[in-house]
């Protein structure tokens, strides 16, 4: 009894010191919410959305992948001479104890090619890489939702017209 006594402390303390390592440091980097709306068909790509609260660094997303996806990018859509088009991002800054949104009509996510099984299951685990700690990863499974109707959004938008099609284009020539 007295052997278990003392293993139940040690593991107690040993706890309470990785709960402490945080401690006065506040609000760890986190991925807290997100989702993924498939292609209205199953050659267009599926369109992610997520949220991230940022920690006590200012940091930056410069990646985000899925094993059970063929191609993940970090996209923006912004406004150029009157006209809305699509940029591919590099990087996205997440300031500290802010946050950065991937929304609808903003910076989001193109994702092509996601595995039959995770559709499925309704969820993709997704691998989200910052610039801190020798690029920390944070492992989040977004939720699959179907595709939108056909009605606006960014699920019926046509990203194969704003250059997201062009590998398909050259491979129907030949």
């Amino acid at each position: 009894m007295k052997a278990f006594a003392i293993a139940a402390i040690a593991a107690t303390a040993l706890t309470l010191t990785a709960c402490g390592e945080n401690l006065g440091k506040g609000q760890p980097l986190n991925v807290v919410s997100g989702h993924i709306v498939m292609g209205a068909t199953d050659d267009r790509p599926a369109v992610g959305y997520f949220r991230i609260e940022g920690g006590p660094q200012p940091v930056q997303l410069v990646a985000v992948t899925a094993d059970l996806a063929q191609r993940v990018e970090m996209h923006e859509s912004v406004r150029e001479n009157g006209m809305m088009t699509m940029k591919p991002l590099a990087r996205a800054d997440v300031p500290a104890k802010g946050e950065l949104v991937f929304k609808q009509g903003g910076k989001h996510l193109m994702i092509w090619g996601i595995n039959g099984a995770a559709v499925r299951a309704g969820k993709l685990p997704m691998a989200f890489v910052f610039t801190n700690n020798n690029n920390e990863r944070i492992l989040f499974d977004m939720v699959i939702k179907p595709a939108e109707g056909a009605a606006g959004g960014e699920a019926a938008m046509d990203h194969d017209a704003m250059g997201h099609g062009e590998d398909k284009a050259a491979d129907a020539k030949k």
